[in-house]
Formats: C-alpha cells, sequence, structure tokens
C-alpha cells in the first residue's frame, strides 16, 4: 500500500462514534474524479454508497484501475448491511466485483439498468451477486438504515438519489446528477421529492461537485442531436464516434441521427457491444430498425453507408479508438473519414486524448470534439442547478462529494451563499471521517486511505516505490554493473561489466568509466571485512556520480557481485 492519497497530517485517528451518531467515511471520490465510495455507520452497521474505480494518469504506468481502498471495512465485512448504486458508470460500480471478491453476498441495491451493468460485469469475475432493484418512491428498511431513492436525471438512464434515515439524522445524497428539463427518456431530477425530503429535514446534504465551477446552467442533452445531424450531413466517409461504453443517451442520438442519413452502425469495443446491448434489451435504448450491423459485416457497406460507434473517448490506450489511430484494429480510417470525440476530458487525460486526435488527423481523418463543436454536454449540474437544489432542500449541513478540491470549495461556496452557514459545510477528502450528531456534522479525524492499484491481475501489490521505479526505468533507463570477486585473495577476477538498456549512448560510452569501478571496488575488498552489498554500494555510486554528470541522466542502476 502507498502513502494516503490525500494526506491530512493534522488529523488523527477518529474515536468512537459518539452515542448515537451517524458516521461518515469517504473512501474515494472526495479530492478527485472518480473511484466514488462512501461508507456510512450507525448501529453497529455500515452502509456502503456506490464503489467505482478511478483511472491511472500518465505518471502511473502500466496500472490498470485504481480503487478505493478497502482497509477501513475489511475487518467488518459482516456488519455491511448493502452496497447502494447510484448509477451505472465505472467510477461508481467499477470496484463492486473486487470488493465482493471479499465477501460475495454483500447485498447490491440499485436500479434495473444499473443492476444490469454490474451484474454483466461480475459474470465476467464469476461472482453470481444478491440483487435488489429498486426504483424512484420506493423505500427499503436494511438494519438500522432506512433508504428512499429518487429520480435524477444524469448521462446515464435510471440514476438515482438516495435519503438515507437514521435515528441520527437523515442524509440526502445525490449521486451524480443534473437538472435537465428536456431528457430523451422524460425523466427528469425530482425535484418534487427534494423539496418533499426538505421539508421532512435534511441534516446532512451530499451534493455533486463536479460542474460546481461552471456557472449557470448544463445544456439539454438533445440540443446535441442537431450537432450531430449537421456533422453526419457534411461527412463523405464513414464516420466514428467514440463515447464512454455506458452513455446509454449519446448512444441514442447517434442511432437517431444514423438512421435520418441512412447509415448503418456497428458497435465497437467489447464493453460497448455489452452495455448496448442490454439497453437495448431492457428497453432504455430505441434501435432503429435496420440500422444496427455486426462490425464484421462493416465491410460489407460502402464507408459513407457506415458509422461506428467505439471505445475510447478518453485516450485509454487498449480501447478501440487508440487501436484504430494506431493501425492496430481490424477498422481503419483515412482521408474522407469524420471521427466524433462524443465525452468531455476527464481531468488527467488530457494528453492521452490529445495523442489519439494528432494519431487520427495523420491518417488523413476529419476529428470533431469539444474543442470544435457541441458534441458533448455535461451530466451533472452547473452553480446554476447546485443553487436551485439548495434552496429548495434547505439543509442543515453541506457535504460537497464527487470532484476535486477545486470542486469541492466551489460547491461548499455555492451552499454558503444560499445561507447555510459556514461552519455548517464540511470540505472532507477521502479518509477524513465525519460524525452526525446532534444535527450537526464535524470532522472526527482521518483514516488511512491510499490508492490501491490494479496491475494485470495483482490488487493492491503495487506501490507508490514500484510506480517510481518504471517511471525511471521509462524516462532515465536502466545500468546493470557485474564483477566477480574473490574475497579470499581480494582480487577481482572478472569484470567490471557494464550494460545499459534504454539510453541513446552504446556501452562503450561506459570504458571511460570501468577504471574507476574497479578501483572503488578493490578499495572495498581490500578493506578485508567488506560484504557483497557495500561493494555493490561502491559500484552504483561511481556509476551514479559519473551519469549524472557526464550524462545529466539518473538511471536506475543494479550492481551484482558474485563471490568466487
Amino acid at each position: 500500500m502507498g502513502p494516503v492519497s490525500h494526506p491530512h497530517p493534522e488529523l488523527s485517528a477518529p474515536g468512537p462514534i459518539p452515542q448515537g451518531g451517524l458516521r461518515i467515511v469517504p473512501l474515494g471520490g472526495l479530492g478527485e474524479v472518480g473511484r466514488n465510495m462512501t461508507v456510512f455507520e450507525h448501529g453497529g452497521k455500515l452502509l456502503i454508497v456506490d464503489c467505482g474505480v478511478l483511472f491511472p494518469e500518465d505518471n502511473q504506468p502500466g496500472v490498470d484501475l485504481i480503487l478505493p481502498d478497502f482497509d477501513y471495512i475489511a475487518g467488518r465485512l459482516d456488519d455491511v448491511e448493502a452496497i447502494v448504486l447510484t448509477h451505472g458508470h465505472e467510477d461508481h460500480i467499477g470496484g463492486v466485483p473486487y470488493l465482493l471478491r471479499m465477501r460475495h453476498d454483500i447485498p447490491l441495491i440499485g436500479s434495473q439498468l444499473t443492476l444490469a451493468f454490474i451484474e454483466a460485469k461480475l459474470r465476467e469475475h464469476r461472482i453470481s451477486p444478491v440483487t435488489l432493484s429498486v426504483r424512484e418512491g420506493q423505500t427499503e428498511q436494511l438494519g438500522p438504515f432506512g433508504l428512499e431513492f429518487v429520480a435524477v436525471n444524469h448521462s446515464i438512464p435510471d440514476a438515482l438519489a438516495v435519503m438515507i434515515r437514521t435515528a441520527a439524522g437523515n442524509v440526502l445524497h445525490t449521486g451524480d446528477f443534473k437538472m435537465d428539463q428536456l431528457p430523451l427518456d422524460g425523466r427528469v431530477t425530482d425535484l418534487r421529492a427534494f423539496a418533499r425530503l426538505g421539508e421532512e429535514g435534511v441534516d446532512l446534504f451530499m451534493v455533486d461537485s463536479t460542474n460546481a465551477e461552471v456557472p449557470g446552467f448544463t445544456a439539454h442533452e438533445r440540443n446535441i442531436g442537431g450537432v450531430l445531424d449537421n456533422v453526419f450531413a457534411q461527412a463523405e466517409g464513414q464516420i466514428v464516434v467514440a463515447s464512454f461504453a455506458s452513455h446509454v443517451h449519446r448512444v441514442q442520438q447517434v442511432l437517431d441521427a444514423a438512421a435520418l442519413h441512412e447509415r448503418k452502425v456497428a458497435f465497437v469495443g467489447r464493453s460497448m457491444v455489452r452495455n448496448m446491448g442490454i439497453a437495448a434489451d431492457l428497453g432504455y435504448l430505441r434501435v432503429p430498425e435496420n440500422t444496427l450491423i455486426d462490425v464484421k459485416k462493416i465491410d460489407d457497406y460502402p464507408p459513407s453507408d457506415t458509422v461506428l460507434m467505439a471505445t475510447g473517448s478518453q485516450g485509454e490506450p487498449m480501447a478501440a479508438l487508440s487501436r484504430i489511430a494506431n493501425k492496430d484494429h481490424r477498422v481503419a480510417v483515412g482521408p474522407g473519414d469524420t471521427v466524433i470525440f462524443a465525452s468531455s476530458l476527464i481531468p488527467g487525460n488530457e494528453n492521452s486524448v490529445f495523442r489519439v486526435i494528432n494519431g487520427l488527423m495523420r491518417l488523413g481523418a476529419k476529428v470533431v470534439h469539444q474543442g470544435n463543436a457541441k458534441v458533448h454536454v455535461s451530466g451533472h449540474a452547473s452553480a446554476g442547478e447546485l443553487l436551485y437544489c439548495y434552496n429548495i432542500v434547505r439543509p442543515k449541513n453541506v457535504m460537497p462529494v464527487h470532484g476535486e478540491i477545486r470542486h469541492l470549495v466551489a460547491n461548499g461556496s455555492l451552499a454558503v451563499s444560499t445561507g447555510v452557514p459556514p461552519e455548517r459545510v464540511v470540505l472532507a477528502e477521502d479518509g477524513v471521517v465525519v460524525d452526525l450528531v446532534d444535527g450537526r456534522a464535524r470532522i472526527a479525524g482521518a483514516v488511512p486511505c491510499g490508492y490501491v492499484y490494479v496491475d494485470g491481475s495483482s490488487v493492491g501489490e503495487i506501490t507508490d516505490a514500484e510506480l517510481k521505479d518504471r517511471r525511471i526505468l521509462g524516462e532515465e533507463g536502466f545500468i546493470s554493473i557485474f564483477a566477480v570477486v574473490d574475497t579470499s585473495t581480494g582480487k577481482v577476477l572478472t569484470g567490471p561489466h557494464i550494460q545499459a538498456r534504454g539510453m541513446a549512448e552504446d556501452d562503450s560510452v561506459f570504458d571511460a568509466i570501468l577504471p574507476d569501478v574497479t578501483s572503488a571496488l578493490n578499495e572495498v575488498v581490500g578493506r578485508g571485512n567488506a560484504d557483497l552489498h557495500q561493494m555493490q554500494q561502491a559500484m552504483r555510486r561511481v556509476v551514479g556520480r559519473w551519469a549524472a554528470k557526464r550524462l545529466r541522466r539518473s538511471p536506475m542502476i543494479i550492481p551484482t557481485v558474485v563471490e568466487a
């Protein structure tokens, strides 16, 4: 386990929960965009809301996913009543398989589409979950937690907010939401329910912060339809559209535009095929007649008659669009083709996305993205919508969630502007423990909360120190030094030999330093009581100083001394 993701040296470990209190422990999603997970503790029982993943950045080479840190609950899994999933995006459900490996029968509670997405994912992990499908307006009692679900609008259908009622007070958690008044599926955020719950009394309002810095109101999803129509009308060759594999509303608009322009659509990417198949089967995705074809049959149609709906809008190296840009996919793009990035840029992914855009343009394709056309609208409420919510709910305490520090601070400021006292706005990060006692929410301490890296089949075995080694290997190169020493006579029998990898210089450049390495080795051996470690360190120091001075590099140096 690496260091904590958001250290709070001034906060000590929390004491016991005050009698009758409710403890809230965010294990992800506060201070970052992703791996959303919050633990609620009351009456000796735990309730978890969401369990998502964070996608790695360029400075985390080889990492596939980043999970919340489950250590806080690892010894209390039997106390977990359920995992409530607010919606089906990866940053809210992607960590579930890894948590269920620790206890298979933790009940999963969510809407029909959300559960269908996670069940398909769990089948790949060979886990059969215990599930409870819920709808807006439904109430459930799980141990000391009373739950009521509220419809909210987001960039995926069937999203829910949840009211958590306990003897310590009521918490309204929005999940991810916006207030689109003209949604494609007609399912608006239920502000009447928000108002009713506000009248009942919301002691703690946990509010999505992702767009809190953006003034005004988030644009309507249906605005994209006209933009896509124009792009499709002007496109000459094939069209490739990249989006999240779970963005059902965006895929719906692509299908509608394709049908209007008499083009066939093929889904590309395993997760896209799986998720859209589920959405269509459940009625959340309406597929126009004679529009959808298998990607294997794409060559049966002229490029001007086809649309490819692909994964990879964030520049993920193994996703379909990245492989197309690298000419490592059965689908090829070239002059006359149009590629549309129909998603926003997740912070940290900019370089990866621009690399893919440049690769596609190098192949001759026209690339349409958020920077040059309105082909994306956000799934999150902007500042104007958040102000509405605060005025409707009138919460006693506010805890901004889901976002980087700047988003949380902006959201907290919005709450204060509507009359919430500043001392009742709790700005917490991952691992910061918040207690709700006697109608007041206060920070009670912090628990360790590190990044847990998934690297191939290993979970949590890669540390930050090992990631640093990978970065050095990738950026500075690698030098190995080998020597054989007769410790009884104090003579160097073989070597030292130096080999380098990942460096521009030829190995012959190291000939100049060999006498100094031999001299340092002889000096250590000559003391008579030197061990192999001392000899290796002597060689490392000489080569390290020389590489820094002569090559301006700090490579990874691996010295090996064999005793004859």
